[in-house]
């Protein structure tokens, strides 16, 4: 039994195959291109382990895909494979239309005319709360029937993909699964994102950049809380359905800044003696910035039994530790240092 992972060197896939082996024996197949965030540093613990098998590629690659669910025989498809960042869906949408709506549709294609499919076969898309769009302050939070009104290239590039693989289930009865989680955060995480963002600029003495007035909301999950819902979306979910993921902590984006300038302020004091927070800046409003994200994870937790074990606190303050205890990662990532050795490794 094997499974195939597509972008298992970004953050969330990285993660999900540390934590696959922690707990499983069943072989990973990781295919990823190594565009900007995908790092291979992130799985070197498992480099080297009989169960782990690497192939740089393209999820938009027929001949690639069609060759390794021969050669694999996977049980599970589980596609992480996805650009993901808004603010280079402002800058370069075009990116996230091939990676996400057609790199999406050439997977599904790959695995809908793969004759090796047994009944345990399933796909699982791992998309994101950002498809529903945005919140008013008193709006109840998104469930899996709320309507999709993606308010950014990213969002409506993602909706796009999950609307693709909804309709390869009730077209062609491939027994496909869709999870949309809340916002992510813990190890491994691109410095482009909020959080890796504020602890790198804090420790380097940089500005602190904060959209607007800073008061948007997001719910917040622990990386280690999402891998443990996919593992049971995969385990349990039914074909067809789709299962909200979230952390339960709505937080501004002011307050979650907050949170780890005063974390850094225990773990890290500042030399002058100063406070982390008085970095903090506040810049120009993005286009469409959606408002106010909260997720209803009911379904997941009624249906499969999951729910997250972090709390906001514990998860933030596991989170700043790894990035202080991890530095030459980030180090290396902001310089672009991996991407040198990548270069030099699949020249």
């Amino acid at each position: 039994m094997t499974i195939l992972v597509t972008g298992g060197a970004g953050f969330i896939g990285s993660n999900f195959v540390l934590d696959w082996f922690a707990g499983h024996d069943e072989p990973v197949v990781n295919l990823d291109l190594l565009t900007y965030a995908g790092n291979l540093q992130n799985l070197q613990s498992v480099a080297t382990d009989p169960r782990y098998r690497f192939v740089r590629g393209d999820i938009g690659d027929n001949d690639l895909v069609a060759r390794l669910l021969r050669e694999s025989a996977p049980r599970a498809v589980i596609n992480f494979a996805a650009e993901s960042h808004v603010d280079r869906s402002i800058t370069g949408p075009e990116a996230f239309v091939q990676t996400n709506m057609v790199g999406t549709f050439r997977l599904l294609e790959a695995v809908r005319h793969w004759d090796g499919r047994t009944p345990e076969f399933r796909f699982l898309h791992v998309s994101t709360d950002e498809v529903y769009g945005t919140l008013e302050p008193d709006d109840p939070a998104f469930s899996e029937v709320s309507r999709i009104a993606p308010n950014s290239p990213y969002s409506a590039s993602k909706a796009a993909s999950d609307h693709l693989v909804r309709s390869y289930f009730h077209t062609y009865d491939l027994p496909v699964l869709i999870s949309n989680c809340s916002n992510n955060y813990g190890p491994f995480q691109f410095p482009e994102k909020l959080v890796p963002l504020c602890i790198h600029n804090a420790l380097a003495g940089k500005a602190l950049p904060i959209y607007g007035d800073g008061l948007q909301i997001r719910d917040w999950l622990y990386v280690g809380d999402h891998c443990s819902a996919l593992r049971a979306v995969l385990d349990r979910g039914l074909p067809g359905e789709v299962y909200n993921v979230g952390g339960g902590n709505e937080k501004t984006n002011l307050d979650t800044v907050r949170t780890i300038c005063t974390t850094l302020d225990k773990e890290v004091p500042r030399d002058d003696g100063a406070h982390y927070a008085d970095q903090m800046t506040f810049v120009r409003d993005r286009p469409g910035h959606d408002r106010r994200y909260a997720v209803n994870s009911a379904k997941i937790q009624r249906e499969l039994g999951w729910s997250p074990t972090e709390s906001f606190q514990s998860g933030f303050e596991k989170t700043v530790q790894w990035y202080l205890s991890n530095r030459d990662w980030t180090d290396q990532v902001t310089s672009g240092a991996y991407r040198d050795w990548v270069e030099a490794q699949y020249a």
